[in-house]
Protein backbone atom coordinates (compact mmCIF):
# COMPACT_ATOMS: atom_id res chain seq x y z
CA UNK A 1 0.00 0.00 0.00
CA UNK A 2 1.55 3.26 -0.96
CA UNK A 3 0.93 6.83 0.11
CA UNK A 4 0.64 8.22 3.77
CA UNK A 5 -1.95 6.93 6.24
CA UNK A 6 -4.25 9.28 6.35
CA UNK A 7 -4.00 8.89 2.32
CA UNK A 8 -5.15 4.98 2.98
CA UNK A 9 -7.75 4.91 5.33
CA UNK A 10 -9.13 8.33 3.64
CA UNK A 11 -12.92 8.07 5.30
CA UNK A 12 -14.55 9.86 2.22
CA UNK A 13 -13.48 6.52 0.45
CA UNK A 14 -14.03 3.60 2.48
CA UNK A 15 -15.90 0.62 1.64
CA UNK A 16 -18.35 -0.98 3.80
CA UNK A 17 -16.00 -4.21 4.25
CA UNK A 18 -12.78 -1.64 5.29
CA UNK A 19 -14.85 0.37 7.38
CA UNK A 20 -15.79 -3.32 9.40
CA UNK A 21 -12.00 -4.38 9.79
CA UNK A 22 -11.28 -0.92 10.96
CA UNK A 23 -14.41 -1.38 14.06
CA UNK A 24 -12.45 -5.02 14.35
CA UNK A 25 -9.43 -3.03 14.96
CA UNK A 26 -10.31 -0.80 17.39
CA UNK A 27 -12.23 -3.02 19.27
CA UNK A 28 -9.42 -5.28 19.76
CA UNK A 29 -6.99 -2.54 20.91
CA UNK A 30 -7.44 -1.23 24.71
CA UNK A 31 -10.26 1.07 25.40
CA UNK A 32 -10.66 0.77 21.97
CA UNK A 33 -7.93 3.26 20.85
CA UNK A 34 -5.02 3.02 18.28
CA UNK A 35 -3.04 6.03 16.25
CA UNK A 36 -4.05 6.20 12.61
CA UNK A 37 -0.45 4.57 11.70
CA UNK A 38 -1.08 1.31 13.54
CA UNK A 39 -4.64 1.27 12.38
CA UNK A 40 -3.37 1.24 9.11
CA UNK A 41 -0.73 -1.01 9.67
CA UNK A 42 -3.23 -3.88 10.98
CA UNK A 43 -6.02 -3.16 8.17
CA UNK A 44 -3.69 -4.08 5.75
CA UNK A 45 -2.19 -7.13 7.63
CA UNK A 46 -5.73 -8.44 7.63
CA UNK A 47 -7.23 -7.59 4.39
CA UNK A 48 -3.60 -9.49 2.86
CA UNK A 49 -4.27 -12.40 5.06
CA UNK A 50 -6.33 -14.17 2.92
CA UNK A 51 -9.57 -14.87 1.52
CA UNK A 52 -11.24 -16.22 4.29
CA UNK A 53 -11.19 -12.63 6.10
CA UNK A 54 -11.74 -10.68 2.83
CA UNK A 55 -15.14 -12.66 2.03
CA UNK A 56 -16.17 -12.48 5.86
CA UNK A 57 -15.91 -8.41 5.64
CA UNK A 58 -17.74 -8.76 2.90
CA UNK A 59 -20.60 -11.13 4.46
CA UNK A 60 -20.84 -8.83 7.05
CA UNK A 61 -20.89 -5.54 5.32
CA UNK A 62 -24.02 -6.91 3.30
CA UNK A 63 -25.58 -6.51 7.06
CA UNK A 64 -24.94 -3.00 6.60
CA UNK A 65 -24.68 -1.74 3.10
CA UNK A 66 -24.80 2.11 3.53
CA UNK A 67 -22.18 2.12 6.44
CA UNK A 68 -20.13 5.31 7.47
CA UNK A 69 -18.49 4.83 10.99
CA UNK A 70 -18.03 8.45 11.31
CA UNK A 71 -21.39 10.13 10.63
CA UNK A 72 -22.95 7.01 12.44
CA UNK A 73 -21.11 7.77 15.51
CA UNK A 74 -19.13 4.54 15.63
CA UNK A 75 -15.73 5.74 15.65
CA UNK A 76 -14.93 9.20 16.87
CA UNK A 77 -11.70 10.54 15.83
CA UNK A 78 -9.21 13.27 17.22
CA UNK A 79 -5.35 14.15 16.72
CA UNK A 80 -3.72 11.02 18.36
CA UNK A 81 -6.35 8.35 16.49
CA UNK A 82 -9.45 6.76 16.41
CA UNK A 83 -12.09 5.20 18.79
CA UNK A 84 -14.50 2.98 19.13
CA UNK A 85 -17.70 3.63 20.76
CA UNK A 86 -20.12 2.36 22.46
CA UNK A 87 -22.60 2.75 19.72
CA UNK A 88 -20.12 1.21 17.28
CA UNK A 89 -19.26 -2.32 19.73
CA UNK A 90 -22.71 -2.37 19.90
CA UNK A 91 -23.08 -2.42 15.97
CA UNK A 92 -20.30 -4.67 15.36
CA UNK A 93 -21.84 -7.47 18.12
CA UNK A 94 -24.94 -6.92 16.19
CA UNK A 95 -24.07 -7.84 12.62
CA UNK A 96 -21.88 -10.35 13.93
CA UNK A 97 -24.49 -11.84 15.58
CA UNK A 98 -26.55 -11.87 12.53
CA UNK A 99 -23.96 -14.02 10.75
CA UNK A 100 -24.40 -16.63 12.96
CA UNK A 101 -27.86 -17.06 12.80
CA UNK A 102 -29.11 -20.18 11.08
CA UNK A 103 -30.65 -19.58 7.77
CA UNK A 104 -34.32 -21.03 8.22
CA UNK A 105 -35.02 -22.65 4.41
CA UNK A 106 -38.92 -23.00 4.13
CA UNK A 107 -39.85 -26.93 4.53
CA UNK A 108 -39.80 -28.73 1.79
CA UNK A 109 -43.48 -30.42 0.86
CA UNK A 110 -44.01 -33.83 1.28
CA UNK A 111 -43.52 -35.73 -1.87
CA UNK A 112 -46.19 -36.62 -3.66
CA UNK A 113 -47.16 -40.27 -3.74
CA UNK A 114 -50.04 -41.04 -6.42
CA UNK A 115 -51.97 -43.83 -5.36
CA UNK A 116 -52.68 -46.33 -8.55
CA UNK A 117 -56.45 -47.70 -8.72
CA UNK A 118 -57.00 -51.58 -7.39
CA UNK A 119 -55.01 -53.45 -9.53
CA UNK A 120 -55.52 -57.42 -9.56
CA UNK A 121 -52.47 -59.10 -7.35
CA UNK A 122 -51.48 -60.39 -10.95
CA UNK A 123 -50.22 -57.18 -12.22
CA UNK A 124 -47.14 -55.19 -12.03
CA UNK A 125 -47.39 -51.49 -12.11
CA UNK A 126 -44.11 -50.02 -13.57
CA UNK A 127 -43.08 -46.54 -12.77
CA UNK A 128 -41.27 -44.58 -14.40
CA UNK A 129 -41.40 -46.60 -17.40
CA UNK A 130 -42.12 -45.17 -20.76
CA UNK A 131 -43.36 -47.97 -23.93
CA UNK A 132 -42.04 -47.08 -26.66
CA UNK A 133 -44.10 -48.07 -30.00
CA UNK A 134 -42.96 -48.92 -32.98
CA UNK A 135 -43.81 -46.97 -36.11
CA UNK A 136 -45.38 -49.10 -38.73
CA UNK A 137 -43.33 -48.80 -41.83
CA UNK A 138 -44.80 -47.10 -44.81
CA UNK A 139 -46.03 -49.23 -47.44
Amino acid sequence: MGGSATEQLDHNSLLPARQITILKVLAGHPEGRASLADITRYVAILTSSGADWSQRMKRLAARAPGLEIFTSGYVLRDNSGWQITDAGREFLKSIEAQAFEPVVEPAAPPPLVLVPPDLPPNVIQLVGYKVRRRRRAAA
